[in-house]
């Protein structure tokens, strides 16, 4: 029995809108200072591209951690375990030039101690600054050029609660992404070798109508490529001799030999944050979750090569109420968006090719 045109047309009605509300929200630019109370600040070091990125906390915020590589370079991270008492973090330090990059934050301690600002002892103000390292020491010539304490205070001294600077800058200044075929970061590398490309520092966020804001930050050095989730393309990865593309997929699936990665020379570190009041509980689990944003835009994610943390505040400004769920699951996606920048905004710097150069093949 043929429908009457009312009755499809109803039919429709229904069906519309639920074809629209599967429709992927679309992505922001805003970045971590979105979240109030956060400011932003990168020093990049002229000598060879490395640098130290710095998130500063006006008043203070409840931190947590989650470490899921198996090569990290870290400090202070024991410091926001749930069982230690200090639930107050001052400052987050991303930084670049491996181990000896973590000494980046002892000038922000140096800031923030001129501040008057800190964990409130008995003998005065302790500043609370935990950090992570990346590896980039092969990029762009000395290795001996590594970002120091005077690194860490000038990004300090240039945190700004504006829009946050993206692309090859500050801990991203030397990151590099595509090396799961055991590739060199380096000019002069044999010919016909597959090689990286250019990756930084990336930031997005999710605001909702109910005042909720979560946001991310973070700094891509992988042995995996950058892929976009919202498409499944390869943003950026290891490049075959012909300038195109090998997706690290393809390399997984064909069981070719591939060269185990160095403990340290990789590592993705980033924060997420949100304006809504969690416990240190709480605050460890909504970077626990944002992982999920690594392994959705990084493949393959977690190596043994890659150091992979995550960094988390919750500032508490906001009044509203919403479940470590909601949030983690937000978290994750501001994450993987963020990663997506980190290649779409990045340049190219010491001959190694950037995402931007690939459009104008």
């Amino acid at each position: 029995m043929p429908h009457s045109p009312a009755f499809i047309a109803g039919i429709l009605a229904v069906a519309i809108p639920i074809v629209q509300a599967q429709t992927a929200a679309p992505r922001t630019a805003s970045g971590l200072t979105a979240v109030e109370g956060l400011r932003v600040g990168h020093h990049t070091l002229a000598e060879r591209p490395t640098g130290c990125t710095v998130i500063l906390v006006d008043g203070d915020a409840v931190g947590g951690v989650a470490q899921m590589g198996g090569a990290p370079g870290t400090r202070e991270t024991d410091l926001l375990h749930p069982l230690n008492m200090v639930d107050k973090v001052n400052a987050i330090v991303l930084s670049g030039g491996s181990a000896f990059g973590l000494d980046a934050a002892s000038g922000v301690v140096r800031w923030l101690d001129e501040h008057d600002i800190g964990w409130p002892t008995a003998a005065g103000k302790v500043p609370i600054v935990p950090a992570a390292i990346l590896f980039d020491l092969p990029v762009g010539g000395n290795p001996r050029v590594r970002p120091s304490a005077d690194c860490g205070y000038k990004a300090a001294e240039a945190a700004t609660a504006g829009p946050v600077a993206e692309g090859s800058v500050g801990a991203g200044a030397g990151a590099t992404v595509g090396k799961l075929a055991g590739v060199a970061e380096h000019d002069g590398y044999p010919a016909g070798s597959r090689r990286p490309m250019k990756a930084g520092i990336g930031t997005a966020a999710v605001s909702l109508a109910n005042g909720l804001v979560v946001a991310a930050i973070v700094a891509v050095n992988a042995v995996g490529d950058i892929v976009d989730p919202a498409t499944g393309r390869v943003v950026a990865g290891a490049l075959n001799p012909d300038g195109t593309l090998a997706d690290a997929r393809r390399i997984l699936r064909s069981g070719q030999t591939i060269r185990r990665p160095r403990a340290g020379e990789n590592t993705t570190i980033g924060l997420v944050a949100t304006n809504a009041r969690l416990t240190k509980d709480q605050a460890n689990r909504m970077a626990l979750m944002a992982n999920d944003g690594y392994a959705r835009a990084i493949v393959p994610s977690h190596t043994l090569g890659d150091g992979d943390t995550v960094f988390s505040l919750a500032t508490g400004r906001w009044q509203g109420d919403a479940d470590v769920t909601t949030i983690g699951a937000l978290a994750a996606e501001a994450m993987a968006d963020a990663i997506v920048r980190s290649a779409t905004e990045a340049t190219s710097v010491a001959g190694i090719t950037a995402a931007r150069d690939l459009k104008k093949r």
